[in-house]
Parts: structure tokens; C-alpha cells; sequence
């Protein structure tokens, strides 16, 4: 009897759980069980994942406090694809728990659905699918509870959550033109109000008008209950009223955010403290007060993982008040804190390069330019400006150094020879304090690495036995035991232990010498001869020793710099020369580049108090004009006055004084007929006036133009070496010129392929006659003209041409072109030199095209005409 009432219980209890997990039927059991399955079971796993998914996107977006923060705080790529699958399999694993729990526990009966939990599983996946990038999938499932779900306490949410995806598709017009619908809705919790009008500020924010999303923003700060999103708000809202310049305003509300304490991530506090450093008045706000604030902040030690924002405030406040040391100690302490904010870092190199730079120490200058560079974002302004800077650098650099050595050596070379002496003998006092430091230092070293040592052999015991606390350990840079790994089997073997095998070494030293590899080495004979061979060994270093001592010791001497100055007056002129016009290029560079008046007209007045040559007084003046028009123009009207009284002929004079009026005598009307005269190769008359345009034009950008016109026409009347040259100049004296670069460019890329050029023998179907006929000789180059042309109106049956063409100063060629082999080239000279019609006694040359070229680039025809060796 037991057994058959146990038997129909179970048929019972199976029946009904059957009922109770029906979608189809609408019982009380079966809502309340899928309803309760729902929540607790799927849609919690599922919630987990959605956390777990925003947690880990969170702790990869880090803001960015230097530009304005996006009202959400997620961030996301832009470059994202709908045919994608989940990048997160955290949103991933929400999705499919959401999906599941519509699947399986959807009671939609009657049109009606009866499971309260299915809106929330369609929330959940169109959070996980927005959270994804998946945004047009997104708003099919918010769009899913709009219209099957009217009734849902979700319902509110919903929309939000549709408006922010159709944002982030760019549909900012339609999320306005909802949300301001939304907004008439008088029920609405202050949650669901703030988030509302957060979303509002977020889209006026895309369409760029920002007093729209400030006062939306304001509201929104006003009614969330989420200490976080209020914090970030405010911080926000602070931003946005720094970039209007309203100083009061932003200010309110970064002490708004820093009321907030502990209540928000910590991240926001200490960045608005930051942002008021940033709007620091230097004239009227208390330095005390500012130092005392972030003192204080900085001995907190909640407030350790913001050091380098804290350090790189401080730095800025000391740079603003020319403490360089200071400035210099905080923005390194900054640096040293290895900071995640790449543009923090950026931003601390190059205030540091700058310092470098005003202080002229250009090399220190360049290298944190160049950690700047690697820190800071390849496509914004910033980096080209910086990169360009770099760049301008170089040549600083490189015209600062000429300056100063050419400078030390003029002025070494004048002093009287006491004076001299006493000079070097000075300058020798310091480099043996230098040395004697330095070797100090390497001493030091020695010491301490020879510490390392002992400390390591102290854990040995005296008697030779291994103290077994040693071992299994290493030694870091600083002597402290360090773990070798978790085979502590393995480590305790003697060989695997340094410690102990190099004690074992200087024991095995101590008791048998220096003794090298080989059979019976324990023998004392072996022993002696290897210590005689260490003993000779020390004594060839000590005498190696002496000799590097003696050939050191001369850099003490007197006359071992004496002997390096040069010796006569055009040696001197030269290095003066070269000095003058370094100065020149790094006033031009200060003024142009880098718009550094002050170091520009510095170097500039230097130029003209060292007498420099004809060529550079004017531009000097000139520039040093245009200089203080904007700095002093008191000493402006006194340079014009200079230059109008002492050079009153000069172009810079009637530019001073608008007599410059007409159009045809422009630079560049005038480059333009010089030009079009070395098209017409006219070279000689080009040769024979180009210096004085260069002189006149010196200072003028235009200059570099004449200059690599002197070069192509050098390169045309005398050949690749000429014409290398010339380039070589263009390149190194207007490097930052369009002249300049295109001359480095033909350096570099065009002038190796020219000087590979060679004669060649192969087979050439294209030939030419030509007569080399100099160019004061018109009487014979009238007569082979004319007998050329007789012979082409009579015999030319293969339709040859003539061209008279420019070989060099002395000679020019009168061609015969159109020859088609080397054989009817001779037949042709010889008819010409043999046939009383045209008796052309002059000698002829025959040469293929390809062989012509490479006379015409090199003028080598003297190597052409040479006979072969064979």
C-alpha cells in the first residue's frame, strides 16, 4: 500500500511542475515560476556579466582631463562593424543569458505577455549589445519594450537607452526631438530626469551649442542621486566655462567637486585641483596659499597615484615664476612617476626643452623635444609645431657651436702671450678638478661593487661551510637577496648558486695561484710558472699604465693647446668669416622660426660689433629693423635713419623709405629675368652678374633662389663637380629653404646616379658629329655652319638635324644629330672634311647619344678623345 502512494506522489509532484513550467498557461504557479526563474537564475548570471563586462571597458578607457570629458563615461571606438562578434565575452555572455530567458521563459498568451521579468531581459540586451557597439541591433531591442511592453516601470529607461544609441549613430536631431518629449512627462523620478537632461546636454554638445548643454547639464548635476555622474558633472560643467573664460564659474564648481571628497572617484578631485592651478592668477592670487594647498595634497597619502598631475602643477607654478630649479625638480618628480597620461609626460618634456632652450642649451633642448615627440599624438598641431621646432633645432645647434668655438679661438688668438698662458693655465686648473672628480667617482664605484662582494662572501662562515640561509638566492643591483624562482630543489645545488661559486673561485686563488687549464696542475712547477707568467703579465699593464699616464699628462700642458690655434692672419680672417655668418643665420632662425626677437636682435648686434663683411651689414640692419618695430620702435626709426643716411642708394634703403614703387623691380620680377636668361643658356652673361644679385638680395628669401640658379648654371658651363658643389652650398647655407631642401634632395638622390655615369661601347643606333670650336673663334664656327647647311640641303637623305650647343666658358659644339650608326657618322665627316663644296678642315668627332651625355654632365671630352689601352 506504501508503495503505490508513494508511486502516485511522485506522478503528482511530476505533474505539477509540468503545469508550473508551461509558457502556454497563464496560472498563477506558472507566472510566479518563470517569473521568479527569470530573475534569479538567468538574468542574475546575466547581470554579472554586464558588470563584469563594464568594469573591464571602464579600467581601459582612462579619461583624457586635458580636453572636455564626454558626459558618459564609456568611450568607444569608432571603428567598429555591425557583422561583428561580441569584442567582450562579458557582454557577450549577457547577451546570451537575455536571449535564453526571452526564449525559455517568454509567456506571451493572448497577445499579452505574463512574465513581469521579459522587458527586463530585452533591457538587458540592448544594454549588452550597445555596450558592444552593436547599436542598430540595440534599438530594435529598446524599441522591442516601447511597443510590446507600454506598461513597464522600464518604460522611461527605455527611451533613454534608444536616444543614447540613435547618438551614437548620429541620429542627434531625432534624440533631441524625443528626449524633449520625454521631458513633458510630469512622472518622471529625478533619476530618470537628471539622466534625461544629461542625454540633452550630451546631444546639444554634438551640434556645438554649448550654453544649451550647460544648462542642461546644470539640471542634470541638480537632480542625480549618483555621487559619481554628479561629480562629473561639475567637472564638466567646470571645463566648459574655462574655455568661455569665465574664471568665477569654472572655479565654483571645481570646489563643487572637490567637496565631494571621498563621496567620488578620487580621479576628479585631484584634476580639479588641477584645473584651478591652470587658472591660477600670478599678480593677484596668494602664492602662500597655493604652495600650503598642494603641500598638503601631496603629503596625503591617499593621493600618491596622482603625484604626477600633483608635481606637474607645482612645476608649472615655479616655471610661471622663473624658479627654474624648482620648476626643473618637480616636473622631473613628475617624469619619475611614471605617469599612465601620455600628454602629462609630453607636456613636462617640453616645458623642460623650453627652459633648455631659453637658457640657449639647444642640445638639452633637442633630446626632450624628442621625448615630447614620442609621447605626444603624430596628428595633432601640437606635434608638427614641436616637430618643426626639432627640426629648426639642427641648424641652431649646429650655427651655435660654430659660433662659440670660432668665437673662443678669436679671442684666444688676440690675448697677448701672458695673457694666453695665464688663460690656459686656468682652463688646466679646472679640467684636473674635473678629472680628479670624475676619478673620485669611478674610485667610488669600485668600492661599492667591491662591497657587493664582501657582503655576499659574509654569507659564508669562516670555515668554508655554506651558510644555508644564502642559499637558493641572488643578488640584485643594490645587494639584497632576491628569490631565484620556485625550484627551490634545483637552487640549492652548489654550482647554481653564484654566491657561493664565486667564493669557491677566491678560495681556490688563495690556495693554488693562477693556474691555467692543463694536466697535473697541482704540481708546484706548474704553480711557479704560471705565477711568473701573471707576475710579467702585471708588470707589462703597469708599464702600459705609465705610458697612458705620460701621454695624458700632456693635455696639462700649455703648449699642447698653444700649438692647436692657428697660426697666420688669412686663417684667422676665415674662422672670423665663417663666425659672422653663423651669427647671421641664427639671428634669421630666432626671428623667423622660433619668433625669439630678443635672442635674434642679440645675435645680430654681436654680428655688426664684430665687423662682419660688406655683404651681411645691410640685411643684418635690415632684419634687426623689422626686429624691433615690434619690440622697440624707438630703436627701429633710428636703424631706418642709419640705413637711409649711411646706404641711401641701396634697395634696403628705398624699401625703408617706400621709393620701391615700381612692380618690374621686385625680387621676383627680377629672379624671373635672370631665369628666363639661363633658359636661353645664356650662362656666361648669367655667371658674370649673379654674386652682385646675391649680395644685394643677401637677407632676402629670395637669395637661396639665386644661389641654386649659380648652381644649375655652374653645373651646365662646368660640369657635375661645379654643379655638386654649387648644390652642396644651396643645401648647407638655406637648409630650411625650398631651395635648400630640393638641393639636399638632388644631393642625395639624383648626383650618385650622375656620378655613375661611365663612356660605353655597346651598340648605339643614335650618333652624333660634332665640332668643338671655341668661342672666340666666330670665323670658323660661321664656316661650319654654312658648310653644314650647304651639305644638308644637297645630301640629307636620312633627315639630319644641327644644333649649336654650349660646352663650357672656352668652347661650344656644332652638332650633326639624327645619325643612325657609327660608320655612316664617319662617311658623313669624312664627305664634309674631303669634298671641295664644303672643305670643313676642323676635326670631327664622333659619338654615340649615350656618350655625349656623359660629356655634357662631366666635361670630360679631353677623356672621351683619349685613346684606349687595350
Amino acid at each position: 500500500m506504501k508503495k503505490n502512494t508513494l508511486k502516485y506522489s511522485f506522478t503528482f509532484v511530476f505533474l505539477f511542475f509540468l503545469i508550473a513550467c508551461s509558457t502556454k498557461k497563464n496560472t498563477f504557479l506558472s507566472r510566479t515560476s518563470h517569473s521568479v526563474g527569470t530573475k534569479y537564475n538567468i538574468l542574475y548570471n546575466g547581470g554579472i556579466g554586464l558588470d563584469k563586462g563594464l568594469q573591464s571597458i571602464q579600467a581601459n578607457n582612462q579619461d583624457n582631463f586635458w580636453k572636455l570629458l564626454p558626459i558618459e563615461k564609456m568611450q568607444f571606438d569608432e571603428n567598429f562593424s555591425e557583422g561583428e562578434k561580441a569584442k567582450n565575452p562579458d557582454f557577450e555572455r549577457a547577451e546570451t543569458k537575455a536571449t535564453k530567458a526571452i526564449q525559455k521563459h517568454s509567456m506571451n498568451i493572448g497577445g499579452r505577455e505574463r512574465n513581469s521579468q521579459i522587458d527586463e531581459a530585452y533591457l538587458m540586451l540592448g544594454k549588452a549589445r550597445y555596450y558592444d557597439q552593436r547599436f542598430i541591433p540595440a534599438v530594435e531591442a529598446f524599441n522591442y519594450i516601447l511597443y510590446k511592453y507600454p506598461n513597464s516601470s522600464n518604460i522611461y529607461t527605455a527611451k533613454i537607452w534608444r536616444e543614447k544609441t540613435n547618438m551614437r549613430l548620429g541620429n542627434d536631431a531625432i534624440a533631441l526631438k524625443n528626449i524633449k518629449l520625454l521631458l513633458k512627462n510630469t512622472d518622471l523620478d529625478k533619476q530618470t530626469f537628471a539622466d534625461a537632461n544629461a542625454l540633452l546636454a550630451e546631444a546639444f554638445l554634438n551640434i556645438e551649442e554649448k550654453d544649451s548643454a550647460v544648462a542642461k547639464l546644470r539640471i542634470a548635476e541638480q537632480f542625480t542621486k549618483k555621487n559619481e555622474e554628479r561629480a562629473r558633472y561639475r567637472f564638466i560643467l567646470g571645463q566648459m566655462y574655462q574655455e568661455q573664460g569665465k574664471r568665477d564659474s569654472a572655479i565654483y564648481f571645481y570646489d563643487g567637486v572637490i567637496d565631494l571628497n571621498r563621496k567620488a572617484d578620487r580621479k576628479y578631485m585631484m584634476h580639479a585641483y588641477a584645473k584651478k592651478a591652470q587658472m591660477y592668477d600670478y599678480e593677484k592670487d596668494n602664492d602662500t596659499i597655493f604652495l600650503k594647498t598642494f603641500n598638503k595634497l601631496v603629503k596625503d597619502r591617499e593621493n600618491r597615484p596622482y603625484y604626477d598631475v600633483l608635481f606637474y602643477e607645482m612645476g608649472v607654478f615655479y616655471d610661471k615664476k622663473k624658479d627654474q630649479e624648482n620648476a626643473l625638480k618637480f616636473y622631473n618628480k613628475s617624469l619619475g612617476r611614471k605617469s599612465k597620461d601620455p600628454y602629462l609626460m609630453a607636456s613636462a618634456y617640453r616645458n623642460i626643452g623650453n627652459m633648455y632652450f631659453k637658457n640657449t642649451n639647444y642640445t638639452m633642448a633637442a633630446k626632450y623635444y624628442d621625448s615630447t615627440l614620442v609621447k605626444l599624438d603624430s596628428k595633432t598641431r601640437e606635434y608638427a609645431f614641436i616637430e618643426k621646432n626639432r627640426k629648426n633645432l639642427d641648424n641652431v645647434i649646429k650655427y651655435e657651436a660654430v659660433a662659440k668655438r670660432n668665437d673662443s679661438i678669436i679671442k684666444v688668438f688676440n690675448m697677448p702671450p701672458t695673457e694666453k698662458k695665464v688663460y690656459f693655465e686656468n682652463y688646466i686648473a679646472e679640467l684636473k678638478k674635473k678629472d680628479e672628480a670624475k676619478r673620485l667617482v669611478e674610485e667610488k664605484e669600485k668600492e661599492r661593487l667591491a662591497n657587493i662582494d664582501l657582503n655576499s662572501r659574509a654569507e659564508v662562515s669562516g670555515s668554508g661551510a655554506v651558510n644555508p640561509q644564502s642559499l637558493g638566492q641572488q643578488l640584485d643591483s643594490d645587494g639584497i637577496g632576491m628569490p631565484m624562482g620556485s625550484n627551490d630543489n634545483a637552487s640549492t645545488f652548489y654550482f647554481y648558486n653564484p654566491t657561493t661559486v664565486a667564493y669557491g673561485k677566491l678560495q681556490f686563488k688563495k690556495m693554488w695561484g693562477s693556474r691555467t687549464l692543463g694536466s697535473y696542475w697541482r704540481l708546484a712547477g706548474i704553480k711557479d710558472a704560471n705565477n711568473a707568467a701573471m707576475n710579467d703579465t702585471i708588470t707589462n699593464q703597469d708599464s702600459n699604465n705609465v705610458l697612458k699616464d705620460t701621454v695624458v699628462a700632456e693635455k696639462y700642458t700649455v703648449a699642447f693647446y698653444v700649438k692647436q690655434l692657428p697660426t697666420s692672419q688669412p686663417a684667422i680672417d676665415s674662422i672670423g668669416i665663417e663666425r659672422n655668418f653663423a651669427y647671421y643665420q641664427l639671428g634669421l632662425i630666432y626671428k623667423e622660426k622660433f619668433k625669439e626677437y630678443s635672442l635674434a636682435s642679440d645675435k645680430l648686434e654681436q654680428l655688426l660689433r664684430n665687423n662682419p663683411e660688406e655683404k651681411l651689414v645691410l640685411p643684418s640692419m635690415y632684419n634687426l629693423y623689422k626686429i624691433y618695430q615690434i619690440t622697440n620702435p624707438q630703436k627701429a626709426e633710428a636703424i631706418k635713419a642709419e640705413i637711409s643716411s649711411k646706404y641711401p642708394n641701396s634697395r634696403y634703403a628705398q624699401i625703408l623709405n617706400n621709393k620701391e614703387d615700381d612692380p618690374n623691380s621686385s625680387p621676383d620680377k627680377e629672379y624671373q629675368k635672370w631665369y628666363k636668361l639661363f633658359q636661353e643658356e645664356k650662362f656666361d652673361e648669367v655667371l658674370a652678374n649673379i654674386d652682385n644679385l646675391i649680395n644685394q638680395y643677401s637677407g632676402d628669401d629670395i637669395v637661396s633662389k639665386y644661389e641654386l640658379l649659380k648652381a644649375n648654371t655652374l653645373g651646365k658651363v662646368n660640369g657635375l663637380e661645379a654643379y655638386k658643389k654649387g648644390l652642396e652650398n644651396v643645401a648647407d647655407n638655406y637648409p630650411n629653404s625650398e631651395e635648400g631642401k630640393n638641393a639636399r634632395e638632388i644631393l642625395e638622390k639624383q648626383v650618385p646616379a650622375l656620378e655613375r655615369l661611365n663612356f660605353t661601347t655597346a651598340d648605339n643606333k643614335s650618333w652624333k658629329i660634332l665640332y668643338a670650336v671655341p668661342n672666340n673663334d666666330t670665323k670658323t664656327l660661321k664656316q661650319i655652319e654654312e658648310a653644314i647647311r650647304v651639305f644638308l640641303l644637297v645630301e640629307n637623305f636620312e633627315r639630319l638635324t644641327t644644333s649649336f650647343d654650349k660646352y663650357n666658358q672656352s668652347e661650344s659644339f656644332v652638332i650633326i644629330h639624327g645619325l643612325k650608326s657609327e660608320a655612316y657618322a664617319k662617311d658623313v665627316a669624312g664627305v664634309l672634311r674631303e669634298d671641295k663644296k664644303y672643305k670643313i678642315a676642323h676635326p670631327a668627332v664622333i659619338i654615340s647619344t649615350d656618350n655625349y651625355k656623359v660629356v655634357q654632365i662631366k666635361k670630360n671630352l679631353e677623356a672621351y678623345l683619349t685613346p684606349k689601352t687595350p
